[in-house]
């Protein structure tokens, strides 16, 4: 396997300090990162440290329960619940190496939350926290509509999180300690190369645990051509991290960009983290009978749902072609022996 291509990238960094009044800068600043790298930090956007660290000292006592306990709200066809080593990245063929907990905000929760006697307080701030990210993904929301020439409210009002359709996602992540004594097993993904499906996804990272990595180059959301150059982002404090998802650039008929992303699996003792690894992605995914079409109508007019279904049906179309190639190596390799 060829070594992995590094280049140095400029994150954009952006700051939500007197939104109200510095909106026109903003949005500039904003729809720049978004037609050029696809991904950009938040500063000053109105979340506390305290409460990110509050927010992940929570989800770290949701993942510390047995597995026995976190199995009783498993991950469902709805796009909540809990998983383990079961998600499956189509660049890489194998699971990633990682457990998660999905929530929402509406019906598609009930019988998903554990009990309050197993986790005090555990919805309520998860609840809490998800309101915080909301807020800021709609003013992000508000930059992206004027820079398409839309209303203000138009892409909030297709995120309501207030409806039954909504299908916007926090999803807290887990990946598992790895021993640096000995090799990483072949096979090993902390989280493989992928693209989100969302609108704009807010990631909160906690410093010290390095390991997301991006590569831009993708010129239509329709396709699935991953580059070989890497960039490494680093997590700072109170900083989130932001990269446009395939509804958004489908949206923007691909005048935003859709970037790939991992969580590189750790192998040089000196300069990577081994350690559990802990991080919080809030998915703003549109109401399910919300009508997606660009303001050239590169696309056609689809609905939240539909746009989903067709996404994950690219998806299992990429993995499958993956499972193919795999299992030709594997073959040529077995004649190879033989």
């Amino acid at each position: 396997m060829a070594p992995t291509k590094y280049a140095d990238r400029t994150i954009p960094k952006i700051s939500l300090h007197d939104f109200e009044t510095r909106i026109d800068e903003v949005t500039k600043e904003l729809i720049h990162a978004a037609e050029t790298d696809g991904f950009f930090s938040l500063i000053n956007h109105g979340i506390s440290l305290s409460e990110i660290e509050t927010m992940f000292d929570t989800s770290a006592s949701f993942f510390s329960l047995p597995d026995s306990v976190k199995s009783t709200v498993p991950f469902s066809h709805l796009n909540a619940g809990w998983e383990k080593n079961a998600q499956i990245r189509p660049s890489t063929g194998q699971p990633d190496q990682k457990e998660s907990y999905q929530m929402q905000f509406g019906s598609n929760m009930n019988g998903m939350w554990l009990p309050e006697s197993t986790l005090p307080g555990f919805k309520s701030t998860s609840l809490e926290f998800m309101r915080k990210a909301q807020e800021v993904s709609e003013k992000l929301m508000i930059c992206f509509a004027r820079g398409l020439g839309f209303e203000d409210d138009y892409f909030i009002k297709a995120h309501d999180i207030s409806r039954p359709e909504s299908q916007t996602v926090l999803r807290l992540l887990h990946y598992f300690e790895v021993d640096k004594s000995i090799p990483v097993p072949e096979g090993y993904y902390r989280a493989g190369a992928h693209v989100d499906w969302d609108f704009i996804t807010l990631l909160f990272q906690r410093a010290g645990q390095s390991g997301l990595e991006i590569c831009p180059g993708r010129e239509a959301s329709t396709s699935f051509g991953l580059g070989d150059v890497w960039t490494k982002v680093e997590p700072r404090p109170r900083e989130i991290v932001c990269n446009i998802g395939d509804l958004l650039m489908s949206w923007s008929d691909d005048r935003f960009k859709s970037t790939f992303h991992r969580v590189k699996t750790p192998s040089d003792p000196e300069v990577d983290y081994f350690g559990p690894r802990y991080s919080m992605a809030f998915f703003n995914q549109p109401c399910t009978d919300a009508e997606i079409q660009g303001p050239r109508k590169k696309y056609p007019m689809v609905t939240g749902k539909e746009f989903t279904q067709a996404a994950m049906n690219r998806n299992f179309a990429a993995l499958k072609a993956k499972k193919a190639e795999l299992e030709g190596v594997k073959a040529e390799a077995s004649v190879a022996v033989s």
